[in-house]
C-alpha cells in the first residue's frame, strides 16, 4: 500500500473510531448528568463505595466533556486533516485509557464495554501515533516538520 493510501485510511479509520467514542460517550455522559443516581442507567451507587464520589455526576461530566465531546471534536480534526490530528488522537486516547482503568480499579470489572472502550484507546492511541509520522497536508496549513530524536 502506498503512502497516500496508507494515509488516508489512517485518517477515516481514526476519524471514524474518534466519533464512534464521541458520540457513545457523549450518550453515557449525558446519562450519568442527568440522572447522578445512575439508576436510569441501572448502575448501583454500591459500586461508587471505594471512590471519592457520591453518586456520578462527576465521572459523568468527565465522560460527557473530555471522552465524549473531545473526542468528537477530535474526530472532525482529524477529517479535516489538521496538523493537530496526531496530537490529538494521541492525548485522548490515552485519557479514555486512564479513565477505563481508573473505573476498573475503583469499581471492579462489572461490564464488557470496559474492556471494549480500553481497547478502544488503545487504539486510537496507536493511530495517533502513526498519524504523527505520516505528513498530512491542507492546502492553508504549513507542512509539519519531522521531529528528529
Amino acid at each position: 500500500m502506498n503512502e497516500n493510501k496508507r494515509s488516508r485510511f489512517v485518517v477515516y479509520f481514526l476519524g471514524a473510531l474518534q466519533i464512534f467514542i464521541g458520540l457513545t460517550a457523549i450518550a453515557g455522559g449525558f446519562g450519568l448528568v442527568s440522572d447522578p443516581s445512575g439508576a436510569k442507567m441501572n448502575l448501583p451507587l454500591e459500586w461508587l463505595s471505594n471512590s471519592p464520589f457520591t453518586n456520578y455526576f462527576v465521572p459523568g461530566l468527565v465522560l460527557l466533556i473530555v471522552n465524549g465531546v473531545g473526542n468528537f471534536f477530535a474526530g472532525i480534526v482529524t477529517f479535516l486533516r489538521s496538523r493537530y490530528a496526531g496530537d490529538m488522537a494521541v492525548a485522548l486516547g490515552t485519557f479514555l485509557i486512564l479513565y477505563i482503568i481508573i473505573e476498573v480499579w475503583v469499581v471492579g470489572l462489572v461490564t464488557f464495554l470496559q474492556p471494549l472502550y480500553l481497547i478502544l484507546g488503545i487504539t486510537e492511541l496507536m493511530l495517533g501515533l502513526r498519524l504523527r509520522k505520516l505528513v498530512l497536508t491542507v492546502p492553508s496549513l504549513p507542512r509539519r516538520a519531522p521531529t528528529k530524536i
